[in-house]
């Protein structure tokens, strides 16, 4: 039998019972302390693998931004890509809307540097991609500076604090801000806005929430089975 690597072993409990709690209770309400003392081990040990409670919050979003939008590639349902950046962001500011603990998660991932990094180097590879087709002679600094405006407005929109405004006029003005900034023209921003609100993008994103919560679990899953086997 494979001898296996306690450390690792140690790592992957921090980050399995830190995702779950975070998933749980929110990023907020998950303590490193609480974290360390539940699967007894030291604080010290704890920030040994993990130096804040911030890079736990690092990995989450990590697998946040592939999965989230590999699923929306799929509720595009034949439309372009750019649907899909549509009814991510429709989808993220319904969950934040009826749910607080996961409002809690995507808040503090935009206002985490660390985080934000992560949500905009993905951003900007995508955008590349969506968009190129209006922004012919962009730099991928120019890709980089219109993911800066586009996270703050995506910011914004989550924030729901205080917030009166119906959620469907709040995605459709930062869809189309976002889009503009892309270049995309009035009549396509137009088609892709009435597409999303046309759907029922709150069911879209309980959904999301849901299987994102299994996903993690499952993903954990799979690299314990693989450390156990050596």
């Amino acid at each position: 039998m494979a001898r296996v690597n306690r450390s690792e072993l140690t790592k992957l409990e921090i980050i399995r019972y830190a995702t779950k709690k975070m998933l749980e209770t929110g990023y907020t309400n998950t303590q490193v302390r609480a974290i360390a003392k539940e699967l007894n081990i030291s604080p010290g040990n704890l920030t040994f693998h993990y130096r804040t409670k911030e890079d736990m919050l690092a990995e989450l979003v990590e697998l946040l931004c592939d999965f989230q939008w590999k699923m929306m590639e799929e509720a595009k349902e034949g439309y372009s890509s750019t649907m899909a950046v549509c009814l991510e962001l429709a989808a993220m500011a319904s969950i934040c809307e009826e749910d607080e603990v996961a409002r809690d998660f995507y808040l503090s991932a935009y206002t985490s540097p660390k985080c934000l990094a992560i949500i905009r180097k993905n951003d900007t590879a995508r955008a590349k991609g969506v968009f190129k087709e209006y922004c012919l002679d962009w730099t991928d600094e120019n890709f980089e500076e219109a993911e800066i405006l586009a996270a703050g407005i995506e910011y914004s929109t989550l924030n729901t604090s205080g917030v009166t405004v119906a959620l469907e006029t709040r995605i459709a003005g930062a869809m189309n801000n976002i889009l503009n900034i892309f270049n995309v023209p009035e009549e396509i921003r137009k088609m892709n806005i009435d597409r999303v609100l046309s759907k029922d993008f709150r069911k879209l994103g309980r959904r999301v929430l849901n299987e994102f919560k299994q996903y993690v679990e499952d993903t954990n899953e799979q690299a314990l089975m693989e450390l156990l086997k050596g």
